[in-house]
């Protein structure tokens, strides 16, 4: 689709066009809302390369990272940097939000750019094929798969761990402990993301060693975030909810679950022992040390980056899977 064939279907001069992909006033409301119909409807990218011609060297790598607030990130990036310089590359980086779509950033990124390549950092687990059909370039997804979504297996190439697996780990974990009454903290169940899948993990490990599915110890915050946890664990446990473990989702989210425990009067881990999944550095750090199954970041990143390089190369599309490691701190005991 080209501003000509936009031109044509909305019955208006390709300088019309023009002016509204420009945000320029002299076009009437009626035009307006029915160029930016078409091209919402056609997925139509504006290509500003000619312009940028002149800025940007064809050399240039794109790293487009959903969620701009999520410090598991941080040092993925610094790995993914290291990685694309030390290929004689360039990185370009967007940062979007949660729910801005990673897809088209990435194509007006490439056009813009004229970019070799894609890393995609955080993003939706349910592509199509034809929404992927706007990229010219190879891309990797990092740190997410597409558990959810039509893609063939050799249509895409990711890194990540196994989101389901890893949350089963950690909730034996706490089986193996003596904890029959484990809350699960997670963002929502059916969202079709990490939390979907993490939570189903939950699931099949209660159901693996013969604990009912309570919904009373399901906590939902409709976010990833430490203060909907906080919110949401302090209303659950104003309402009389009682469990001796809770495994949250995301350590953001184990360090607002801590923090609602403690003002409700229990100790962790002493009443209530608290596990999680990602290895945020200042977990360490926090009282009492979060226990938590440590994401490998720099190897994602790192990872990443040569999976992209190999497939700008002509290699086929891959998928790897790379093992968390079990950092013991101290919001976990035993009540064996």
């Amino acid at each position: 689709m080209t501003i000509k064939d936009i031109a044509k279907l909305c019955g208006v001069s390709i300088s019309t066009v023009s002016r509204v992909l420009n945000d320029r006033p002299d076009v009437s409301e009626e035009n307006r809302r029915r160029i930016m119909a078409v091209i919402q409807s056609s997925n139509y990218i504006p290509n500003n390369s000619a312009r940028d011609l002149v800025k940007t060297k064809a050399d240039a790598i794109g790293l487009v990272v959903r969620g701009v607030s999520n410090p598991f990130y941080t040092d993925i990036i610094q790995a993914i940097e290291s990685a694309i310089t030390a290929a004689g590359y360039t990185m370009v980086m967007q940062q979007i939000g949660s729910s801005d779509d990673e897809v088209k950033c990435g194509a007006m990124m490439e056009r813009d750019k004229r970019l070799q390549g894609l890393i995609f950092l955080g993003g939706r687990y349910d592509y199509t094929p034809g929404e992927l059909a706007v990229l010219n370039v190879p891309f990797v997804c990092c740190s997410y798969t597409n558990s959810y979504g039509t893609l063939p297996e050799d249509a895409y190439s990711s890194v990540s761990i196994a989101d389901q697996e890893e949350a089963f780990r950690a909730v034996e974990e706490l089986y193996r402990l003596g904890h029959r009454r484990i809350a699960a903290l997670v963002s929502r169940t059916d969202d079709r993301s990490v939390s979907q899948l993490r939570y189903q993990g939950y699931v099949r490990a209660l159901e693996a060693h013969g604990l009912p599915l309570d919904p009373e110890l399901v906590i939902t915050t409709e976010s990833f975030d430490i203060g909907p946890a906080y919110e949401a664990v302090a209303r659950r446990l104003g309402e009389g909810a009682s469990f001796t473990a809770l495994f949250a989702i995301a350590d953001h989210m184990a360090m607002g679950a801590m923090r609602a425990l403690r003002e409700a009067g229990l100790r962790v881990p002493e009443d209530c022992s608290v596990m999680a999944i990602d290895g945020l550095e200042v977990t360490e750090y926090i009282h009492p040390a979060l226990t938590t199954l440590c994401q490998p970041m720099a190897e994602l990143g790192r990872r990443s980056v040569e999976l992209l390089l190999q497939r700008m190369q002509g290699e086929p599309h891959c998928r790897q899977t790379l093992p968390t490691v079990l950092r013991r701190g101290a919001s976990v005991c035993s009540r064996n």
